[in-house]
């Protein structure tokens, strides 16, 4: 099996689909508009697409399942300063002593993301 998307519930799917195509630089498709009720961020191949559909409900309780990323081209910590600039909220902060450990945040309905330390901080 392919994992083709990862598909998220949301009040405003091109809105918070465009906040993601800010954080992941994955352009919009041309055809998708504010008003329809499915949008895709379409991901460089090998990985899944982010799709985004309309629910009538709200987000009331934790994610059961959210994405971690790794920063490729900042710090975890200048990463984390930019996806806040742009809308995201820090949630939980478990960054230790030493430069360990990672930062949960919420995109802006809420959905809970994590971001890792990037590859050269691990390589050090």
């Amino acid at each position: 099996m392919i994992l083709r998307h990862i598909t998220v519930d949301s009040s405003q799917p091109y809105e918070l689909a465009r906040f993601w195509s800010e954080v992941t630089g994955w352009a919009l498709s041309d055809e998708d508009l504010p008003d329809d009720d499915e949008v895709l961020l379409a991901a460089p191949e090998p990985v899944p697409s982010l799709l985004f559909i309309r629910v009538p409900e709200a987000k009331s309780v934790k994610n059961r399942l959210h994405i971690d990323w790794m920063p490729d081209e900042r710090t975890r910590d200048e990463e984390v300063e930019r996806l806040v600039g742009i809308g995201a909220k820090l949630y939980e902060d478990h960054r230790a002593e030493g430069g360990l450990g990672w930062v949960t945040m919420q995109d802006p309905e809420g959905n809970e993301f994590c971001v890792e330390r990037s590859t050269k901080e691990r390589d050090l």
